[in-house]
């Protein structure tokens, strides 16, 4: 079932319709993830977690409330990942790394060990971050970007190195 609205046959049907229902968050936004995240929270509904069986995820990991991790992703040891996050197919996420909520991995990406995410950033698709590099809140990665070296909040990095290309806030 996708809810995403307020009318008629939207989330507060659902909601009276379906009560104690699991829910997952697949939605590609993260900032409307994350909005969805937070009106069902308050409804009393803890988002499930969703695991491919296909993926490889550590016993030692920490996984969120509402986090999404698809087919041959991987989630290597002492990983920390946030509430509502998207892991995509083929991603690795290395030993330590630390992803806060509502960002999104897409496929192919890797990070190297202990990586820092911020909140709603997006890494794209096939792109890659050396060891122990932070990357800031409500960023964006290009596709096929090699981060090697820090990036600040809000901006959007690109390139073989990656260096930030626009100022997103």
């Amino acid at each position: 079932i996708c809810v995403i609205g307020d009318g008629v046959g939207g989330f507060e049907h659902f909601l009276r319709t379906y009560p104690q229902t699991p829910v997952a968050l697949g939605i590609g936004s993260n900032s409307l993830r994350q909005h969805v995240f937070e009106k069902v929270h308050a409804a009393g509904i803890v988002p499930a977690v969703l695991i491919h069986p296909s993926a490889s995820v550590a016993s030692d990991a920490v996984i969120g409330a509402g986090t999404v991790i698809m087919p041959m992703a991987v989630v290597n040891t002492e990983a920390v990942i946030g509430k509502g996050v998207i892991i995509n197919s083929g991603a690795v996420i290395e030993h330590e790394c630390s992803l806060d909520d509502f960002v999104h991995v897409s496929p192919n990406a890797a990070l190297a060990g202990a990586v820092r995410v911020g909140t709603r950033t997006h890494i794209g698709i096939g792109s890659s971050v050396i060891p122990c590099i932070a990357i800031g809140s409500d960023c964006v990665i290009a596709a096929g970007a090699a981060v090697v070296s820090p990036i600040h909040d809000g901006v959007m990095a690109a390139g073989v190195p990656a260096v930030i290309k626009k100022e997103l806030s």
